[in-house]
């Protein structure tokens, strides 16, 4: 038996968040806070702006942060990845990570980092992942209700989590979801 690298985005995601997370680890957190967080207010003049708005999904606060995070990516990712290839896979990743990276810059007061928006983006897809054309599943709703739900709630509390990277990657999921449902053929039933 060999292993098999089987989903090539969620793994080397995985694998390079891992060691961005050993680094942030040997520099007491600078490395992450330089480079993989978004601030509010920050320069949309800058270049280095726009790599932090795309790599603030690799950087954590900390190891149980991440493997909180990636423990989900590893768990929904590979299914969605292989029912909608590599390519589409990471472009939905950096979709979500630049939208959620400029509205948090644009609209919201907090720093933003880690991979929760992008978690909330797969759960919101792989909810989607069977619908067809002009349908809405139920379980899409109860994922909306019940995981979107919480986030609106908990963002009246002032925890220092982002719930608006959660939100918005809800969101992205979900749109994508749709987008890629209006392309499926109708499925015969018999």
């Amino acid at each position: 038996m060999k292993i098999d690298y089987n989903a090539p985005v969620i793994l080397s995601y995985t694998l390079v968040a891992i060691i961005v997370m050993a680094i942030s680890s040997m520099t007491g957190g600078v490395s992450t806070f330089q480079f993989f967080t978004v601030e509010p207010g920050m320069s949309l003049l800058s270049i280095g702006t726009y790599f932090r708005v795309f790599s603030h999904v690799i950087g954590h606060a900390n190891w149980g942060h991440l493997a909180g995070n990636f423990s989900l990516i590893l768990l929904i990712g590979p299914l969605l990845e292989e029912k909608y290839g590599s390519v589409l896979m990471l472009t939905m990743i950096l979709v979500t990570a630049f939208v959620t990276g400029i509205l948090n810059i644009m609209v919201f007061s907090t720093g933003l980092y880690g991979a929760s928006g992008i978690v909330f983006m797969l759960i919101l897809l792989s909810s989607l992942s069977n619908v067809r054309s002009g349908h809405i599943p139920l379980t899409f709703i109860l994922v909306v209700v019940l995981f979107l739900g919480k986030e609106v709630v908990n963002s009246f509390r002032p925890d220092g989590i982002s719930q608006s990277a959660h939100i918005i990657g809800g969101i992205c999921g979900s749109i994508f979801g749709f987008l890629k449902s209006e392309k499926q053929p109708e499925a015969v039933e018999e």
